[in-house]
């Protein structure tokens, strides 16, 4: 009597997808910053608690607009799309991966060729998907027509300001002052002493450089806080 042995089967697991994250802001205003950082503490949950993804990062642009495309993170994302790392990219909406139509599609359908699908969660759009283009063509288009709305109210805004003779200043790169409800300037009282330290040491003869660097030491932060250099 033969006996024939069974081989038990072996079940193929599916690979997981190679999924990543983009995120950006326009400004290094602090109410975005922590916006920024929301987003990527949110997108590192839904990817790492998913069995089906492979977590490879969350890529993230600040203070850079998405009229452009230079933008280090978003190209160091599109590098590893190339190199087969990611297969599919989440980002919140189209306004946050691109405000440019032109570099939207062309990007999309770049990736779209090697097979790495972008999902735009506010929108409901899967790039892979049969009418994920015709979406993505016309609800980009909204998205960069309001960029160019806004930039223009912003340029009406500064004019008239100038026509009345009222000075147009940004505080939040003025390291000592802050603005109030009229947008008449005011002394920010934590940032003054920082300004006067600044006076006080280069009057005992330290430079820039060394100025910087005793910031640093001293764990002093800049407007935006980041690192001191000569520059800031």
């Amino acid at each position: 009597m033969r006996v024939r042995i069974i081989e038990p089967i072996q079940k193929i697991q599916q690979a997981k997808k190679k999924v990543c994250a983009y995120a950006r802001v326009s400004t290094d205003h602090k109410s975005q910053g922590e916006s920024l950082e929301n987003q990527i503490q949110y997108y590192e949950n839904i990817i790492s608690n998913n069995p089906d993804y492979e977590y490879v990062g969350v890529f993230a642009d600040r203070g850079i607009t998405g009229t452009t495309e230079n933008r280090p993170q978003f190209q160091k994302m599109l590098g590893l799309c190339r190199e087969g790392k990611i297969d599919l990219i989440i980002t919140k909406s189209i306004s946050r991966f691109a405000r440019n139509t032109v570099i939207m599609l062309q990007t999309v359908r770049a990736l779209n060729e090697i097979g790495v699908e972008v999902r735009f969660e506010k929108e409901n759009i899967y790039t892979l998907s049969g009418d994920g283009e015709l979406m993505l063509t016309v609800l980009s288009s909204f998205a960069q027509e309001e960029s160019k709305s806004a930039s223009d109210n912003m340029k009406w805004r500064f004019k008239k300001k100038f026509e009345k003779g009222e000075l147009i200043i940004n505080t939040t790169r003025f390291l000592g002052y802050d603005k109030d409800e009229y947008g008449d300037l005011i002394i920010n009282i934590e940032e003054a002493e920082i300004v006067k330290r600044i006076y006080e040491e280069y009057l005992s003869g330290n430079g820039s450089t060394k100025i910087a660097k005793l910031f640093n030491t001293e764990g002093i932060p800049t407007v935006t806080g980041s690192k001191w250099n000569e520059q800031v």
